[in-house]
């Protein structure tokens, strides 16, 4: 009888945890939307659209991205934060340029190149070496 308690706990806990993730996977979704829409009635009003403006628009639809991938393959890519973090970083280039240091634009640019770098090596490990699925089937969607 034990048993049959243990497997109702898990999966009851297993239910609340999925309620938890798509509940939060809502909310940061609607959070994307809501900000790209804000940008964009910014942008409206100003009358200007710069690149900075465009990468931030590029940001809010990786997250959208990758809420969507998520929500259909129950998985999140590593990619598409390594993705984010370049678009981000490439945009805090843009806007503080003239700001800060020759060091930190090399740094900066360094780094965009070794996330850039970690897409690739992520790239191939998942050629090579696909997931599989906790029952043992190989899954080999791109990420």
């Amino acid at each position: 009888m034990s048993g049959l308690r243990s497997l109702d706990v898990k999966q009851l806990g297993s239910k609340v945890i999925s309620l938890i993730e798509h509940v939060g996977l809502l909310i940061v979704l609607g959070a994307a939307v809501l900000a790209g829409a804000q940008e964009i009635a910014v942008m409206w009003q100003s009358g200007r659209v710069g690149v900075s403006d465009l990468l931030l628009l590029f940001i809010y639809l990786e997250v959208v991205t990758m809420s969507s991938v998520y929500w259909r393959a129950g998985r999140l890519p590593v990619r598409i934060p390594l993705y984010i973090a370049m678009i981000a970083i490439s945009r805090h280039l843009i806007l503080n340029t003239s700001e800060v240091s020759p060091w930190i634009v090399v740094a900066e640019a360094g780094a965009i190149l070794l996330l850039a770098a970690a897409v690739l090596l992520v790239r191939f490990g998942h050629t090579r070496m696909p997931y599989t699925d906790e029952g043992g089937a190989e899954r080999t969607h791109s990420s």
